[in-house]
């Protein structure tokens, strides 16, 4: 439903105003009664209203508007504990000036039953994750939503959703996980509607309208992915075995006759490792990508096959400060075949090895009333980079304020994060829990 900006927009400010307005009162608030019986259900609600604004540090002459966020959200979630089953809810409801427009989103409806002792099954629509990686992903191929993180909503939209079934096995000394996703679920990609983005294809940063033609894979049990994670403890240490099957999750394919771009298909294999290393905790983890229809690196529309590494180690190095550090390379698998056939600018050539080093430090102060962080991300071999510094203050046991920044930088425009160097913004979120 599409409503007029002006109106949108006062409704938006007029949003944010009752967030922070004092909490109505209950029916437990005017109840003087210490004896009385709390009824105990299986059912719960809570959910919570957040007013969130973004705005860009400085011009980008591509996107008109200054305001990468601009909305109220509205979430409201339910949870079903019953003796046979379990379920989930969750739904959204958005007001964005950015788009002028209301939307609505069933961001979890799933239910969950036990075959037998150890055979556990969740099936519907399902956050998932896993891997040991800090906002750097090898084997977790499930869904992001890339514009939501690199505008300043809250981390946890960065994951997207799955319709899905998810079954769990428990053995004495190994689990397993396995989710088959019927039909393809892409990342929320770039599209230059919020950020500008690199085209290769024009050799320069560009934006929407109009949006990329892009062309998902049709909508057939073929076409779904199965994820599968064989994971244990060895004395303290947790490891894990990953296998996929699927698409990579952006749109990496060029087809020259549609003159569309599409997904490739993408086998992956990894392996990860994570436990106690001194004072602190360390993580391995590899996985290696098999481009499917491209294992050759011949063909300069398709993605290449590539092994990736991560390593990664986070301890306290103070009372209440943390400190987490990852190396993290993607190794590009038939390079020369890669170069002989590149068809762009020379200069846009992807390196063979691109390199990632992340810092996180949080400092937690005022009784972990105020959370201070900062995450910073540096390609050595691209040499672009990018900052996330943030500030959490708890006002109250329902309200919640968040300020930070998304802050861009790079050599050139080709690169991951040197390509948003225009779109680095400071964001505001203010929250209400309920």
């Amino acid at each position: 439903m599409i409503v007029r900006p002006n109106t949108l927009k006062a409704g938006l400010l007029a949003g944010i105003g009752l967030i922070a307005l004092p909490p109505l009162a209950t029916a437990d608030d005017w109840d003087n009664d210490p004896w009385g019986d709390e009824e105990v259900t299986p059912l719960s609600w809570y959910g919570f209203i957040e007013g969130a604004a973004g705005y860009r540090t400085r011009s980008n002459d591509l996107i008109d508007d200054d305001m990468p966020l601009g909305e109220v959200r509205f979430q409201l979630e339910g949870q079903y504990a019953g003796d046979r089953i379990d379920g989930r809810f969750k739904l959204d409801g958005l007001a964005d000036s950015v788009e002028d427009k209301l939307t609505g989103d069933v961001r979890e409806a799933r239910l969950g039953f036990s075959v037998g002792e150890r055979t556990d099954v969740r099936l519907g629509r399902q956050v998932l994750t896993w891997g040991t990686g800090d906002l750097v992903f090898l084997n977790d191929l499930f869904p992001k939503d890339w514009v939501s993180f690199l505008i300043g909503r809250d981390d946890e939209y960065l994951k997207g959703t799955n319709d899905a079934v998810r079954v769990s096995w428990f053995g004495d000394r190994a689990n397993i996980d396995a989710v088959w996703t019927p039909f393809f679920e892409p990342d929320n990609f770039i599209e230059g509607v919020r950020l500008s983005y690199f085209d290769p294809m024009q050799g320069e940063l560009t934006a929407a309208p109009p949006l990329p033609l892009v062309d998902r894979p049709a909508r057939t049990f073929d076409n779904g992915e199965l994820a599968t994670r064989i994971y244990g403890m060895a004395g303290s240490q947790e490891w894990a075995i990953y296998l996929y099957r699927g698409f990579f999750g952006q749109p990496t394919a060029f087809n020259p006759e549609s003159g569309h771009l599409e997904f490739a298909r993408l086998n992956s294999l990894g392996a990860s490792l994570r436990g106690p290393l001194g004072t602190g905790l360390y993580n391995l983890e590899f996985s290696y990508y098999d481009s499917a229809d491209n294992r050759d690196g011949d063909d300069p529309m398709l993605p290449n096959s590539e092994f990736r590494f991560l390593a990664g180690y986070e301890q306290e190095i103070a009372r209440n400060l943390t400190l987490g550090t990852q190396y993290y390379v993607e190794w590009l698998q038939d390079f020369d075949e890669l170069e002989a056939n590149f068809q762009g600018d020379p200069a846009t050539l992807p390196e063979e090895y691109r390199q990632l080093i992340t810092v996180r430090l949080t400092q937690r102060l005022m009784r972990d009333n105020l959370t201070l962080g900062l995450m910073s991300f540096y390609s050595p071999d691209y040499e672009d980079w990018f900052l996330r510094p943030t500030v959490n203050y708890r006002l109250s046991d329902e309200l919640y304020m968040t300020a930070g920044a998304n802050l861009f930088g790079g050599e050139d425009d080709h690169t991951f994060y040197g390509q948003f160097e225009k779109d680095s913004s400071v964001f505001l979120r203010l929250k209400r829990t309920f």
